[in-house]
Order: structure tokens, then C-alpha cells, then sequence
């Protein structure tokens, strides 16, 4: 077993109804977020990142935000899916406290949440975020594979510590890792595995906090994008493609592609410097092997 907890790649149901009550605990924990690497986390329900929450346009989500009185500090939620002012909702609450943010997703596409107390910064640098997914009018058409990437960064504090604010905070982010769903390598030691030929969606988002994502599955062409709102679909009239995906801060995308045959496909950022520092993974189509 690898030296850290595996992320499940694997992107959730859509949730059945139309209100959800979703309960988000903070949890501050130890984890290891690299090979030889802890550091004291700040989690929403015990992973980094939070649980995907996967609803439909026109559902009403009630989160739940729980702040253990076992906690040190005080913590937030925003959602950038939903339209509510940032000292109503988003507002802080201290060790021992709970409250209610509601909302109703108005609008499809991926979205970051995260804890917005002050500093934010410092807040999603120890691992204070995750995804929405608002499935448009009618839903998503079938495939065959659905996976949720968070891209983010960590900037190392002393073993057993939070990230370093200051590093954070530095004028040109050098962060120490570059990491798809919270711990640097893990899906090039555990290939995500896929049929080959088959249709695969990703679900991707760049949490930052502060570094551009250049989303690249080497070895395949993204025929359908949905970024931001702005859609290249795989039916359009001039056949036309994508080889990367543009994601600052806070951006997200629906990415389809299929593996043209068995092998192994790599998942960078296109950022090349921050390959070499977590920021590469393995779709692994078949059982991985291209000469048979």
C-alpha cells in the first residue's frame, strides 16, 4: 500500500432529489501529502480536497458547516456556485459552532468552494477546498468513465505543521508540490484505469491557491470542453480539438476524450516545471501494454 491515503479518482453520482442537506465538518488533521512529507491539514470531512457534490441546475443545496469545538481555529464556506452576499453566508464560525448556507444552483458547470476566513490564502493552501458539479438542463450525455481532478499546490511547513503561509504568500509562488487531488504522484503510482476506446469525462478544476493549470492528458485529443461556461463540443461543424486546457484560479472544465489504444496516457500540467513536482498521474487504457 502506498505511503499516503489514495484519493478515489472516481467522480460521484448525481445526488437523486432536489434539496440536499449535505453536512461539511472540519476536520484539522495530520496528512501526508507526499512521500515522506505530513503536514497538519485543515480539511472539510477529512479529505483533501472535500467531497465532490455532484446536483442538478434548479436543486437547493443546505450545507451544513460544522466546526468541531476539538478545533483550533475558525473556519468558512464559499460557494462560488451560488449568488449570496460574502457577509451573509460566508461568514466565519469559531470551534464549537455551526451554521446553515443555502443556496440553489442557478447555473451548470464546475465549480470551487472553499473557506474564505481570513487569510483565505493560507485557508486553501492547507486544504480547505473541493467541487461542485451543476449538471446542465437535461444532464450530461452517457460515457463510459467519470473522474473529478483537483488540481492544487502545496507549500511545505515543518513536518507535522500546516503549509507555510509565508511561501504562500510569496510574490512568485514557488510551491513545493503540484498535486492532483491532494497528494503529489499518486494516480502515476496507482494508474486510473480505463477501457480503451471508451469515452472518459474528467471533471477538473484548479484550486490554486495561486498557480495556473495547462490540463494535458498526453497521448489523447479533448473533443469536448465545457470551460467557464464556454463549450467546444464534439460535434462541431469544423472538427475542431483541444490539446490543453487554460485553468487560473478558481476555473474549472468538463474534458471528454477516448485512448486510441492500450497504453498508458499521462495527466500533467502542461506547466512543465511542476511535472517534476507532483503534478503527473496515469490514465492507464487496457492493461497498459500497446504492443500486443
Amino acid at each position: 500500500a502506498p505511503p499516503y491515503t489514495l484519493y478515489d479518482a472516481a467522480a460521484p453520482a448525481l445526488l437523486s432529489g432536489e434539496t440536499h442537506d449535505i453536512d461539511l465538518v472540519v476536520e484539522e488533521k495530520d496528512m501526508t501529502v507526499a512521500k515522506g512529507f505530513v503536514q497538519h491539514v485543515w480539511t472539510f470531512n477529512g479529505t483533501v480536497p472535500g467531497p465532490v457534490i455532484r446536483v442538478k441546475l434548479g436543486d437547493t443545496v443546505r450545507i451544513h458547516l460544522k466546526n468541531p469545538a476539538s478545533n483550533k481555529l475558525a473556519h468558512s464556506v464559499d460557494f462560488h456556485a451560488s449568488q449570496v452576499a460574502w457577509n451573509d453566508e460566508m461568514t466565519s464560525i469559531n470551534p464549537g459552532e455551526e451554521k446553515l448556507y443555502e443556496w440553489k444552483a442557478e447555473y451548470a458547470g464546475v465549480w470551487m468552494y472553499h473557506c474564505g476566513t481570513s487569510p483565505a490564502l493560507h485557508h486553501i493552501a492547507n486544504g480547505m477546498y473541493g467541487m461542485v458539479i451543476v449538471e446542465p438542463q437535461g444532464g450530461l450525455p452517457a460515457v463510459d468513465h467519470e473522474f473529478a481532478l483537483v488540481q492544487s499546490e502545496w507549500y511545505l511547513g515543518p513536518q507535522g505543521e500546516p503549509a507555510s503561509l509565508t511561501k504562500a504568500a510569496a510574490a512568485a509562488p514557488a510551491p513545493d508540490y503540484v498535486v492532483f487531488n491532494g497528494v503529489a504522484n499518486q494516480y502515476k503510482d496507482t494508474p486510473i484505469k480505463v477501457e480503451t476506446g471508451k469515452r472518459v469525462r474528467v471533471f477538473v478544476l484548479n484550486a490554486g491557491p495561486s498557480v495556473d493549470s495547462s490540463f494535458h492528458v498526453v497521448g489523447t485529443i479533448f473533443n469536448t470542453v465545457i470551460k467557464e461556461g464556454v463549450a467546444l463540443t464534439a460535434d462541431n461543424a469544423g472538427h475542431y480539438g483541444s490539446q490543453a486546457v487554460d485553468l487560473a484560479p478558481a476555473q474549472g472544465a468538463i474534458i471528454e476524450f477516448t485512448t486510441a489504444e492500450d497504453g498508458l496516457y499521462p495527466i500533467v500540467t502542461h506547466a512543465f516545471n511542476f511535472v517534476g513536482r507532483g503534478a503527473l498521474g496515469l490514465f492507464q487504457a487496457g492493461d497498459g501494454d500497446p504492443k500486443k
